[in-house]
């Protein structure tokens, strides 16, 4: 356990690409489904530009009339500095890192050098900070006592959003759930009170249905009811990515975290996702750090991790919203 006890310190660059950047680029931000901005200047500013319209005009006098700027929509993210702290006994810590370096290929288990440990030890604080971000990004609320509240998630923006009346929702019930049918008729009505704006955007590819797992389950099953063998073969080997009307259909997978919160735990949301914003940022202030070290006064291996991070919603008139009453 000698390089367990090793303490382990890491800022600037190595903060970025040995724990953040893995997590936050590349496939493991479209994982996430969302907009992922890392390490943008702050503050941090989002713009969403309307393309210019109606800018032919008759070919019959001379003169310039093109100084009209595009429409644009500009929100700066309100990053909150936030830390994560787990701390393991010897035993099970060592346990658990050795698990991890039994995992990788062409290791001699008994001649471990003290990189292999590292990676093994990083590779188990990324894992479990990447998941509560994706968690705080859709179960944060600051307002909370306790639980995910470092800052206000999508869920949390979204629900403000209905109140304030900039976001259009509806409501339905667990009647209305007891048909597999009915999880259709949510879709189409999100579909149909959406922007007209946010239908032009299907051709981008971009929009995507954000739903809870029971209606996902639903949704399945009512596809399992179509007498084709194409249903048959699905309801055996299951379907990677749902999806209606070419619109993807992406399980949020909140249920868990959502339990003991006054966020709606069945819902539905269509829009853009280059309009649901995550930042992450662990360059511009002092003091962002992961850290892992061992304390023996308690027998204890220790790891934090500091940083700055935000979600945004860019223009709330871009989203519909279900949830069930």
């Amino acid at each position: 356990m000698t390089y367990l006890e090793n303490s382990k310190q890491y800022t600037g660059t190595d903060l970025e690409n040995i724990f953040f950047r893995p997590i936050l680029t590349g496939q493991s931000a479209k994982e996430l489904g969302v907009r992922v901005l890392y390490n943008m200047p702050q503050n941090t500013h989002v713009q969403l530009w309307d393309g210019q319209r109606n800018i032919l005009q008759k070919f019959t006098t001379a003169g310039w009339s093109g100084s009209t700027a595009p429409t644009r929509t500009e929100k700066s993210i309100n990053l909150q500095r936030v830390k994560a702290e787990l701390g393991f006994s010897a035993a099970d810590y060592f346990s658990m890192v050795y698990e991890k370096i039994s995992a990788i290929v062409d290791v001699n288990m008994e001649d471990l050098s003290g990189t292999i440990l590292e990676r093994a030890e990083t590779e188990l604080f990324r894992q479990a900070l990447a998941e509560n971000i994706r968690a705080t990004m859709w179960a944060g609320d600051s307002s909370a006592s306790d639980g995910y509240n470092t800052f206000d998630g999508f869920l949390k923006l979204v629900k403000d959003g209905v109140t304030s009346g900039k976001i259009t929702d509806f409501t339905y019930s667990d009647s209305d759930l007891s048909a597999n049918s009915f999880v259709t008729s949510i879709f189409d009505q999100l579909w149909t009170d959406a922007d007209p704006h946010v239908q032009g955007l299907k051709t981008d590819g971009q929009l995507a249905y954000f739903v809870s797992s029971d209606l996902c389950y639903l949704y399945e099953k009512y596809l399992d009811e179509k007498g084709v063998d194409a249903a048959y073969i699905d309801a055996v080997n299951g379907r990677q990515q749902l999806a209606y009307h070419g619109i993807p259909i992406i399980d949020v997978r909140m249920g868990s975290y959502l339990a003991d919160t006054s966020l709606h735990q069945s819902f539905a949301l269509l829009t853009d996702r280059r309009n649901l914003v995550m930042a992450v940022n662990t360059a511009d202030m002092p003091g962002n750090e992961v850290r892992m070290w061992y304390n023996p006064d308690v027998m204890e291996n220790r790891q934090r991790a500091v940083f700055m991070a935000g979600c945004l919603l860019l223009d709330e008139t871009l989203i519909t919203y279900a949830y069930k009453q």
